[in-house]
């Protein structure tokens, strides 16, 4: 669900990784991509809306919404990170996860 609501504001690069083997933080990341700041905050905003209409659940906590270089949306067993381009290359996530078992989405 937050994959596809993702897809629907024009993410780039959606990666799920399956990282329940390899960690104890949470069983999936989610890692998407938004150009700007407003697309950023968009595709957050349609992850929080989705899952809370068709999943109801709430986000854990948030971070970096307001900023939006980097989105994070904590659900427990999903964690959603939303990136602009420049910040998602720094942290590369998807290097540091890669132990994990990668889902190109879709």
């Amino acid at each position: 669900m937050a994959a596809k609501a993702c897809d629907e504001k024009k993410a780039k690069d959606i990666k799920l990784i399956k990282i329940d083997k390899v960690s104890f933080i949470s069983e999936w990341i989610l890692i998407a991509e938004g150009l700007s700041d407003v697309q950023v905050r968009s595709i957050t905003s349609s992850v929080e809306v989705e899952l809370r209409e068709k999943a109801n659940v709430e986000p854990i906590r948030k971070e970096g919404v307001s900023e939006a270089k980097w989105a994070l949306l904590d659900y427990g067993d999903l964690i959603v990170n939303i990136f602009q381009p420049d910040i998602r290359k720094y942290y590369d996530l998807e290097s540091f996860w890669s132990n994990g078992d990668n889902l190109t989405f879709p």
